[in-house]
Order: structure tokens, then C-alpha cells, then sequence
């Protein structure tokens, strides 16, 4: 179960990594692309980062962050709870959500050993500007397992604004824990928990 985790969060990341194009790419294409640049900076820094692995953060925040909709993901995951909150207070959600995702991701990229992903073809409406990408996450010795990237358009790109692994949407995951912290102890208490975590992730890392 720990392996099928790790695979999935190292599909997460990849398929979000961007590699500058001269006209947009259609969804399945970025997917297959980006995820080979993330793999391949991987192999090269391998020695780097494995004696300094805080090193990863550089990884993820120069070909990661650009190509996620953190807002789009924050509204979708908040649900009710983001027209009460503040602008303060969703200002504060969204960093502490990227950072926390960031920081999951970036230890699951360290354990990265060769995994092959299998691509099918994208799934949308012409009169859509949103994309379903389905791929399948390979290894010696164990079951391919399925994994689903929702993109949408936005400012002339193919964004990720949810991921689903064995079915399981990763937002729809999040939004019943959240909810759940609002509910008992207010979206502020939410924000403080995001922020203690996200700091025993980062000290975790570099130990």
C-alpha cells in the first residue's frame, strides 16, 4: 500500500511540471512531456539529492507550482466554507495548501526508482475547457494502478485542478477532513493545523 502511494503522489507531481511550449499543448501531450523533464532532472541531481534532500523544494518549485490552479483547488476544496471565509483567511488557505502539497509530493519524487507510466488518450468536449488525462503507473512486481489527472484551461494553459488515484479524488478527500476542522473548531484552527504540519514535514526532510 506504501509503494502504491509513493507511485501515485511521484504521477502527481509529474504530470504538473512544466516545460515551456511555443503554443499550448493538448492535455495528454503536457502530461507525457512534463513528466519525462521531472524524471529526468531527478536521475541527473540524483547524488545531490541524496545528500542534501531539502534540495527536491527547488525541484518542485521551479517546474511544479506554475502548473497547478491552487485558487481553483482551494474553492473547490473549501466548498461553503470559501464565500464565509475572509479574504485573509483564503489568502492564508491557499498558501498553506500549496505548501502542504508541495512538501507531501517532494519526499514521494526522492523515492522515485523507475517506475513506467502507461498513457491513454484525453478525455474532454470540444465545447469544454476541461480535460480528464488517464494513466496507469507501472513497476516490477506489482499490479498497475490507475491514475487520473482533471485539468482545466486557464490563461492559455492545461492546468491540474484535481487528481484521483484508484478511483479516489484527492480534493473530494480533503474536502471531508477540512470540513470536518471548520465545523468542530472554526477555518482559522484549519490554517494553524496546515501550518504545524506543513513545518514537521519540512523538518522531517532534513533529517
Amino acid at each position: 500500500m506504501k509503494i502504491r502511494v509513493v507511485n501515485s503522489l511521484i504521477l502527481i507531481l509529474c504530470m504538473v511540471a512544466g516545460v515551456a511550449q511555443a503554443a499550448m499543448e493538448t492535455p495528454d501531450a503536457v502530461v507525457k512531456q512534463t513528466a519525462d523533464a521531472v524524471i529526468e532532472r531527478i536521475k541527473a541531481q540524483r547524488s545531490e539529492l541524496d545528500a542534501n534532500p531539502s534540495k527536491i523544494y527547488d525541484v518542485v518549485n521551479e517546474l511544479v507550482i506554475p502548473h497547478y490552479d491552487f485558487t481553483s483547488m482551494s474553492k473547490w476544496v473549501l466548498g461553503k466554507n470559501w464565500k464565509s471565509a475572509s479574504e485573509t483567511q483564503r489568502s492564508d488557505f491557499i498558501a498553506q495548501f500549496q505548501t502542504l502539497l508541495v512538501r507531501t509530493y517532494a519526499r514521494a519524487l526522492l523515492e522515485y526508482s523507475g517506475q513506467e507510466i502507461k498513457y491513454f488518450p484525453v478525455e474532454m468536449s470540444a465545447k469544454s475547457k476541461l480535460a480528464l488525462v488517464k494513466t496507469e503507473m507501472t513497476s516490477d512486481g506489482a499490479q498497475p494502478f490507475p491514475v487520473a489527472y482533471r485539468m482545466h484551461q486557464k490563461d492559455d494553459a492545461w492546468k491540474v485542478v484535481d487528481v484521483s488515484v484508484d478511483g479516489v479524488s484527492l480534493v473530494s478527500t480533503y474536502r471531508g477532513s477540512f470540513s470536518t476542522q471548520i465545523k468542530k473548531h472554526g477555518f482559522d484552527s484549519l490554517i494553524n493545523e496546515l501550518t504545524v504540519k506543513n513545518e514537521r514535514l519540512a523538518s522531517s526532510l532534513t533529517k
